[in-house]
């Protein structure tokens, strides 16, 4: 604690002991070369596979070691929290092992799957209330509950216990080494991971960059640091669930605004990318919280050549339902898919004309929206286009011109484009 300031930062002589306390809950992930990635970049790129764990992310190293800590007057009132995602299977798995009662509040349209996975492992020591329509509306029945019962609040990373406890993966990357690190690459979402990590490498491997990684459509940690405050976004896109977050903790701000070298944000359909890449060449399954990290590399390409670079891969529970979107996110991002306004006239063979003279042999119709309307020389549908290379993109726009066949292009129309499609 810095006296001036009162900024906490956590040592290491508490974090080697959160170690100690979940050394027998979370298991040491293994630190294994990528051979594809680094053949890639000419870069030595390690992945740290938090993504097997046996709640298949990091969390249950904070919330175990949180909870663990609570005085036996505190465990006997119980513990809450407030999550749809991984910290709460962290918090039901600590619950049943350290035979405390806790209650778990989820939103109300939390997939069924979700719901199920963290009551096979909290069991009898949970409880699942389903809240509201929003993480806000859960969160805030949690606390009116920790109020109200005198009940422990169990925060995803805004809390001491929970940064010295993420801060052990950043322990066992160390000793796992066997050469010097020049780049950690991590997604920030409240920043309990990154405050934890960053500290750990700052005092035993200050000479490691730690780069943080947010979603571009959720960057509250860039932000923060930027205005040199912590600031809550008004809205942030919540596709990458793990990592979107409004307001980073106030502690892992003080923390993250000292520790890391530098904050990149990643387009979600660059994560998507790189979560359909890891499936198909590596199997292995990544939720796109887990996959930020290895999507940052792209754009520290030239930069890391010829180092030694770790990747923490975060956490593995995808909902299977989420593959047709990532992959159309994939594909909007290597513009490879495009939607367009077409103006077909109201004529027997028009289709079969856009068809034959307007899409290339390669060119594929995934999307087909159309009416017909009586007494129009045109009718207007909304079709969505498969190419098999970007730059067919401009050929294919001045073809739609040249026959009469061009209405809009919607990519670029984002309210236009969740409207129509």
């Amino acid at each position: 604690m810095n006296k001036e300031d009162k900024t906490y930062f956590p040592s290491i002589n508490n974090i080697k002991v959160a170690a100690d306390t979940i050394k027998n809950v979370s298991a040491v992930t293994p630190l294994g070369p990528s051979l594809r990635y680094s053949k890639q970049y000419d870069a030595s790129i390690f992945l740290k596979r938090e993504d097997l764990q046996q709640v298949r992310s990091y969390k249950i190293r904070g919330a175990f070691n949180k909870i663990s800590s609570l005085t036996k007057e505190e465990s006997n009132h119980g513990v809450v929290c407030a999550s749809a995602g991984n910290h709460a299977q962290g918090v039901a798995l600590s619950c049943k092992l350290l035979k405390i009662k806790g209650t778990i509040y989820m939103p109300a349209p939390t997939p069924n799957q979700k719901v199920e996975q963290v009551k096979m492992f909290g069991e009898n020591f949970i409880d699942i209330k389903l809240i509201g329509d929003t993480f806000d509306d859960a969160y805030h029945a949690a606390m009116l509950e920790c109020e109200q019962l005198k009940k422990n609040f169990i925060h995803p990373f805004n809390d001491e216990k929970v940064i010295e406890g993420q801060a052990t993966i950043a322990l066992e990357i160390l000793e796992q080494s066997t050469k010097p690190i020049d780049y950690v690459f991590i997604a920030v979402g409240g920043g309990g991971l990154a405050s934890g990590l960053s500290t750990v490498f700052k005092t035993l491997s200050p000479n490691t960059k730690i780069i943080g990684v947010e979603p571009e459509g959720a960057p509250s940690m860039s932000v923060s640091i930027k205005n040199n405050r912590n600031t809550e976004l008004e809205h942030i896109e919540k596709f990458i669930d793990g990592a979107a977050v409004k307001r980073v903790g106030d502690l892992t701000f003080a923390i993250c605004k000292e520790n890391l070298d530098e904050m990149i944000t990643v387009p979600e359909g660059k994560v998507c990318a790189t979560i359909l890449e890891l499936y198909n060449k590596d199997a292995i399954v990544v939720e796109p919280a887990g996959a930020l990290s290895i999507s940052a590399l792209d754009f520290y390409a030239e930069e890391i050549k010829g180092k030694n670079v770790v990747c923490v891969v975060s956490g593995s529970n995808n909902d299977i339902t989420r593959t047709s979107e990532i992959k159309e996110r994939a594909l909007l991002y290597a513009n490879l898919k495009h939607y367009f306004i077409v103006k077909f006239p109201q004529r027997a063979g028009a289709l079969k004309e856009f068809v034959v003279d307007i899409l290339g042999e390669n060119d594929d119709i995934t999307y087909f929206q159309y009416a017909k309307k009586t007494n129009r020389e045109n009718g207007s549908a909304v079709v969505g286009v498969q190419l098999k290379s970007a730059s067919d993109l401009k050929p294919l726009i001045a073809k739609m011109k040249e026959f009469n066949f061009y209405g809009d292009y919607l990519n670029n129309k984002p309210d236009l484009f969740q409207f129509l499609v």
